[in-house]
């Protein structure tokens, strides 16, 4: 079906973004003191850490070394400790083969979204490249990759993408319902694994760098932010501007979105100025889907700050496509050798790696740990904790509870535009067709009368009205159902990011599809927790703004919604009264349900942030029982 308004669901977080970098970029231009300057990071520093939600405690790290490897240049000794309680991170610590006296400059280097994780031949070469300079190096295997694989390949049927992004954009979702992000989690590895560095005797505590590519840039740029035992950062191919990002419909994976990030005013130098003044080198690559013209615009709002606290930043742009190439690599070395080592030592020259199971710390599965225990485990003791803190809510709070998490905004009776009808492909009906300004002049939700003639107009006087909310396009389902003739009209409704207003762009190469976890609905979503206006608030408004059009001649109305559609039905009767009945079919009977499963096909845009903490959904169903058909 074409997507008449298939651009308005972009646009509407363009606009957003846009005009969170303009007024984050007008505060950081009008910076001309060394002192204000410092205010600004002392405020963005508070900022960005409220976003990283950590354990109140440290567990201890217990590490384990199990095995040792070498070659002409490095000694590696493979180990794993513990982030959390029976939470093990499989790492590689390499050490120069021939070392001096005294204690070494050391490198926490953090992976991209390579499946193998810390056996990438790429990034075991940037480990051994820094060895060969002079430093003491620990890799450690990321969530989702290398032997902390959870998903991908264990043999779960409700996992049906493979790849690590979708691994971890699948586990994000679990995290999600208990107030968890899951890039603070992946962050926490990292100030773990320095908490394990400053253990080893061989480590000067007062030169210890971070460097990662990619997946590792955000790492990079995220520990960087929280950890202040840092001396020196290096992120590789990840940052840009978010407004870049939104602007050419770039899809980023879970952890590279900050919940409430951007709706505190952020932009993503400011997680890089949150570490200021401590030295800093950005780079990308020209040909990168990290857009290299944000690279340098957010290098330029650095460099301002930068040059008032008289600190050192620098960018490269490596000249070729995304990945940590020799050039950027190289890069780093000299950065990193003359803040580190006093002079800059660029060449890289050849580096042996070792083979993928000569790097393994655990025979290539944390499950062989006896004491592991699996992020599922940990994401359903979280909910638990989550449900044990639930208090008893009256309807009224509980009404109030629901707005102040999903945040539909106010409802109003919206304008609407006449489209022309459609008749159905598949029977003989006639869809009258009308365009709602759900959020003031911009058409956000497409209202459609299912009947074998045209209207051109919201017909008053009607004794009862349909409501239908699809589960994913309005017209194509009408057209299977019948419903009962005591309603003198039945409409369906294309929500924001369904039907009609489906978003047109924003694909991976492979496919479209809607529940993949790296698709649309994902990006959307992902974009409005950023904003902390969850999209599912929205389609709520959508709901309540058509409720109010189709009712306001004085007709009742119930409503009736399909699976994914009957979870903001359900939040839409309870704020409205308006609504009269309601019919929940094949819908969702908790969020407690979906982190008791491994993988669930539930969309991100279902999802409501930190929600088992106040209610569930059979609480909202116990609220308005007496509508409930």
């Amino acid at each position: 079906m074409e997507m008449l308004y298939g651009n308005e669901v972009n646009r509407l977080y363009v606009e957003a973004f846009r005009k969170v970098y303009a007024d984050e970029r007008k505060v950081i231009a009008g910076l001309k003191t060394k002192k204000a300057a410092q205010e600004y990071v002392k405020n963005i520093r508070a900022k960005v850490r409220s976003c990283f939600k950590f354990p109140k405690t440290k567990c201890p790290l217990n590490p384990v070394v199990t095995g040792t490897v070498s070659n002409d240049i490095t000694v590696m000794e493979k180990l794993y400790f513990f982030s959390r309680p029976g939470y093990p991170v499989t790492a590689d610590f390499f050490l120069p083969k021939k070392k001096g006296k005294g204690k070494l400059p050391a490198v926490l280097f953090v992976c991209g979204h390579s499946g193998n994780g810390k056996a990438s031949d790429t990034y075991q070469t940037a480990a051994i490249g820094l060895v060969k300079k002079g430093f003491a190096v620990l890799v450690i295997d990321p969530m989702g990759q290398g032997e902390r694989i959870s998903l991908d390949g264990k043999g779960f049927p409700e996992f049906t993408w493979t790849g690590c992004t979708n691994e971890h954009n699948m586990e994000g979702k679990t995290l999600c319902l208990s107030g968890e992000w899951f890039g603070a989690w992946r962050a926490w590895d990292g100030v773990r694994a320095v908490d394990y560095l400053l253990t080893r005797s061989e480590v000067d505590p007062k030169r210890i760098g971070l460097t990662g590519n990619s997946g590792g840039g955000t790492l990079t740029t995220w520990i960087n932010a929280v950890e202040d035992r840092l001396c020196m950062a290096a992120p590789s191919c990840y940052i840009t501007t978010w407004k870049n990002n939104v602007e050419n419909e770039l899809p980023a994976d879970i952890e590279q979105m900050p919940f409430k990030a951007s709706s505190l005013g952020l932009e993503m130098a400011d997680f890089l100025l949150a570490s200021a003044p401590r030295p800093l080198l950005m780079m990308g690559q020209k040909n990168d889907f990290f857009d290299h013209r944000g690279l340098i615009d957010s290098y330029n709002a650095v460099k301002h700050v930068y040059d008032l606290l008289g600190a050192r930043a620098e960018y490269f742009v490596g000249p070729v496509s995304h990945g940590y190439s020799i050039h950027n690599r190289e890069t780093m070395y000299a950065f990193f050798t003359e803040l580190a080592l006093g002079k800059a030592d660029k060449k890289e020259g050849t580096v042996p790696v070792f083979t993928e199971a000569e790097t393994y710390a655990a025979n290539g599965d944390i499950a062989s740990i006896p004491e592991n225990r699996s992020i599922r485990e940990l994401s359903a003791e979280l909910a638990d904790e989550a449900i044990a803190q639930r208090k008893s809510l009256s309807v009224p709070a509980l009404k109030k509870c629901l707005e102040s998490l999903i945040k539909p905004g106010k409802t109003f009776i919206p304008e609407y535009r006449v489209l022309r009808y459609r008749d159905s492909a598949a029977a003989r009906n006639r869809y009258s067709r009308f365009a709602l300004e759900t959020e003031p002049g911009e058409i956000t939700s497409i209202l459609k009368r299912k009947a074998d003639r045209d209207f051109y107009h919201i017909q008053p006087g009607l004794k009862k009205i349909l409501l239908y909310i699809p589960h994913l396009a309005s017209q194509d389902e009408l057209d299977k159902r019948t419903f009962p003739s005591k309603y003198g009209a039945v409409y369906g409704l294309d929500m924001r990011g369904i039907g009609e207003l489906a978003p047109a762009g924003c694909d991976q190469p492979e496919n479209r599809d809607f529940f993949h976890p790296y698709q649309f609905d994902f990006h959307y979503a992902a974009l409005s927790f950023m904003l902390d206006q969850p999209i599912l608030g929205k389609k709520v408004h959508d709901i309540l703004c058509s409720v109010e059009l189709l009712t306001q001649d004085g007709a009742e109305l119930d409503i009736e919604a399909s699976r994914q559609g009957c979870v903001p039905a359900l939040m839409a009767a309870v704020l409205s009264d308006k609504i009269k009945h309601i019919r929940l079919v094949d819908g969702l009977d908790s969020y407690e349900s979906l982190v008791r499963v491994p993988a669930t096909w539930w969309p991100y845009s279902a999802l409501v942030p930190d929600v088992l903490r106040y209610f569930d959904l059979p609480d909202l169903r116990k609220a308005i029982a007496k509508k409930l058909l």
